[in-house]
C-alpha cells in the first residue's frame, strides 16, 4: 500500500514541489490549500486534494478525518504553511503579530492544529513522520526578522519537546530549515511590510534589505523550492532522519554564524548600518 502523506500550503513554492516530488516517488499525497481551486492542477496530476487554512481547527479536524477515512492512516504530515511579517520590532504591532491568520496563527498555531489531529492516529500505529518546514530564522533572528523568527523559534521549540514525546510511539520529527529560497515568498513578505506604520528610526534597516535584493545577495544564496522538496521527501522516507536539515550554503553560513560570541554578530551587523549612511538618531 502507498504511503500517505498530507501537505499544507501546496498552492505554490515549497509546498507545490513538495507534493510534485512525493507523487513522483509514488506517495499518495493529499496537496491543500487554503482555495482549492489553487491546487486544481495537482488534482489533475495525481494528487488528492483539499481545501485546508491551518488557523481553522474545524478544518484542520475535517481534512485530517477525510484522509484516515480515504486511506486508512496518514504516514507524513509536511506543515508547509507559512507566513512572514518583516520588519523592525518597534514597528510591527502587537495585533499584527498576534492577528488570526498572521505570524503566530500560521507558523506555530497551526502546526499544532494538525500535530494534534494525526498524533493519535500515528500513535495508533505506532508509525510516523512529521515534518516542520521551519527557517535558519528559527535559530538565529536577524534585524527586521523579528516578529517570523519568533514565530519559527517557536515552532522549532515545540518541535524538540515533541521529538522527545513521541519517539516512545515510533515516530519521528524533523525540522527542515532552508535558508533564502527562489519563490514568492519574500514578496508576499514585502506586502505585509508595506502595512507596517513605519518610525522612521529604522529606515536603514530597510535600505539595507533593498540594496541587498538589487545587487543579488539573497538570490546569489538562494536554493531552488525543489531542492528543499527532495530534502523533505528524504527526510520522510528516511528509517531514522536526523532531527534537523539545513538546505543550502546559505542556510549552513547563517547557522555557522550561531557560534560567534553575540557580541561579535552584533557589531558585524552594526557595520552594516553605518555602511548604510544612515542612524536613526537623525530623527529622535
Amino acid at each position: 500500500m502507498a504511503k500517505t502523506v498530507l501537505i499544507t500550503g501546496a498552492s505554490s513554492g515549497i509546498g507545490r514541489a513538495t507534493a510534485e516530488v512525493f507523487l513522483d516517488d509514488d506517495w499518495q499525497v493529499w496537496a491543500t490549500a487554503r482555495d482549492a481551486d489553487d491546487v486544481a492542477n495537482l488534482a489533475e496530476a495525481g494528487c488528492e486534494t483539499a481545501e485546508l487554512d491551518v488557523t481553522s481547527p474545524s478544518e484542520c479536524e475535517r481534512v485530517v478525518a477525510d484522509i484516515v477515512d480515504s486511506a486508512g492512516r496518514i504516514d507524513c504530515l509536511v506543515n508547509n504553511a507559512g507566513y512572514a511579517q518583516f520588519g523592525a520590532v518597534e514597528d510591527i504591532s502587537t495585533a499584527q503579530i498576534a492577528a488570526s491568520g498572521q505570524q503566530f496563527d500560521v507558523n506555530v498555531y497551526g502546526p499544532h492544529r494538525l500535530i494534534r489531529q494525526v498524533m493519535p492516529h500515528m500513535r495508533a500505529r505506532e508509525n510516523g513522520t512529521i515534518i516542520n518546514v521551519s527557517s535558519v530564522a528559527g535559530r538565529l533572528a536577524l534585524p527586521g526578522q523579528g516578529a517570523y523568527a519568533a514565530s519559527k523559534f517557536a515552532l522549532e521549540a515545540l518541535s524538540d519537546a515533541l521529538r522527545v514525546e513521541a519517539a516512545e510511539y515510533g515516530i519521528d520529527v524533523v525540522l527542515v530549515q532552508p535558508g533564502p529560497v527562489e519563490t514568492a515568498f519574500y514578496d508576499r513578505a514585502q506586502k505585509a511590510q508595506d502595512d507596517l506604520e513605519e518610525t522612521g528610526a529604522y529606515d536603514w534597516l530597510y535600505t539595507a534589505r533593498e540594496d541587498s535584493q538589487l545587487a543579488g545577495i539573497q538570490d546569489a544564496l538562494a536554493v531552488s523550492a525543489d531542492t528543499v522538496a527532495l530534502t523533505i521527501r528524504d527526510a520522510a522516507s528516511a528509517s531514522d532522519p536526523d532531527p534537523r536539515y539545513p538546505v543550502g550554503q546559505g542556510a549552513k553560513l547563517i547557522l555557522l554564524a550561531r557560534h560567534l560570541p553575540a557580541r561579535w554578530r552584533d557589531a558585524a551587523l552594526g557595520v552594516i548600518r553605518k555602511l548604510s549612511g544612515y542612524t536613526g538618531r537623525q530623527n529622535d
